[in-house]
């Protein structure tokens, strides 16, 4: 995606800069929980400050179903930001009408206003154009730095920039988008794509679309059940998908048409239940006993897996390499994990469960770059495009 519209590349003094972000944040009886979303908005927020811009911050917090509800409040998000700059964040109890407007109108240059919850309005979440035009109505410039918000075709999100002249990207959705273009569209070869996850259904776009992108491809995880069956392999009584089958075998062929390496394990850790602490033995592939499920990885596998990382120049890894949530089916993942982090590779990693597994091996600092989505990400990685993003080049390339 080649140039991306930078706020940086704005004259903001003086302006009302209304910034999307994303302070869905986890909350106990009212206090943040986990302040790494807040965190990562710091470099835009920070830039706007000293820029003399008047900073106008708008989010959701969890689903109120389009209902004021003290349980879903930002005030909590707006003193914790407080903490991480250097000035009180003011906070308004809405965010469109005379109250917002008021308080956006008493900004004083290099100033922060954080508005009340756009999902406390149903308006929101319908995209609805009049509710758009109330948020537009208090800016001057509009920022987009939602990128794990980006596949909502919500009025903040996708209508907002409709009815603001100059919109741009902030600093996580630039880095975000820099991250994933090196690795799809400017790519150093050989390029290693690692999926996993319980299911070839929900990934199954994902991975027809970077395959003419990849080099190599390890599908690990309940989903590589599938292309195992497909291959004619007995599962036991392990998780797959047989209205998938005969796409897996599709699948199998284009990757050999395409010139991708698509790699299976050969080997994996089975048990007859999936419980922690269960006793655990390596089978291979073709060697499945009935009444047992194939929960991970096995040794071999992760040796020759290791092994392709290590070779590999750009690597993107999204899923587990099995039940990794439970003990012992987690090494796999974890070994994974430690391989990525600590090969050469320019890698990008994403996910819930990949990204807690780079956690538990203190691996996250070594990737190149920590992907803030979920849901967007994965629409992303199918090659769809996001509301989000879209709004902004669109706006772009009609200036």
């Amino acid at each position: 995606m080649a140039n991306l519209p930078n706020m940086k590349d704005l004259n903001v003094a003086g302006k009302r800069v209304l910034v999307r972000v994303d302070f869905n944040v986890p909350m106990t009886d009212g206090r943040v929980t986990d302040e790494s979303r807040i965190v990562a908005h710091l470099p835009t927020i920070e830039w706007l400050v000293q820029n003399n811009a008047k900073v106008i911050l708008m989010s959701h917090l969890g689903r109120p179903d389009g209902k004021k509800n003290a349980k879903y409040s930002l005030k909590p998000v707006a003193e914790r930001l407080s903490a991480h700059i250097s000035q009180e964040v003011q906070f308004v109890g809405d965010c469109i009408g005379s109250t917002a407007e008021q308080a956006v109108a008493s900004l004083k240059d290099g100033q922060v206003l954080l508005l009340e919850n756009l999902r406390f309005y149903a308006e929101e979440e319908n995209n609805d154009q009049a509710f758009a035009k109330k948020l537009a109505k208090m800016a001057d410039v509009y920022i987009s730095d939602a990128f794990g918000t980006a596949h909502r075709a919500h009025a903040s999100i996708s209508s907002v920039p409709q009815y603001v002249q100059h919109c741009a990207f902030g600093n996580v959705m630039n880095k975000e988008l820099e991250a994933l273009t090196q690795v799809l569209e400017t790519p150093e070869k050989p390029v290693l794509v690692i999926i996993g996850g319980a299911k070839i259904s929900s990934k199954i776009d994902v991975v027809r679309n970077l395959l003419p992108k990849a080099d190599m491809m390890m599908i690990g995880g309940a989903m590589a059940n599938t292309f195992l069956a497909a291959l004619g392999n007995k599962m036991g009584n392990s998780l797959y998908e047989s209205e998938y089958l005969q796409q897996a075998s599709r699948i199998l062929a284009d990757s050999a048409a395409m010139g991708c390496r698509l790699l299976l394990p050969s080997d994996v850790m089975i048990a007859n239940k999936l419980e922690a602490g269960v006793d655990a033995k390596v089978a291979k592939v073709d060697e499945i006993p009935d009444g047992q499920m194939a929960l991970d990885i096995g040794p071999s596998t992760v040796q020759l897996w290791q092994r392709m990382v290590h070779n590999a120049q750009t690597v993107l890894w999204n899923g587990p390499m099995g039940a990794a949530e439970i003990s012992p089916f987690h090494e796999g993942t974890e070994a994974i994990a430690r391989a990525v982090g600590e090969s050469k590779a320019y890698s990008v990693a994403g996910g819930g469960d990949t990204l807690a597994a780079l956690a538990k091996t203190n691996m996250t600092r070594e990737i190149s770059y920590v992907s803030t989505g979920g849901g967007a990400l994965m629409e992303f990685l199918e090659g769809k495009p996001l509301p989000g993003i879209a709004a902004i080049t669109k706006k772009a390339n009609a200036a």
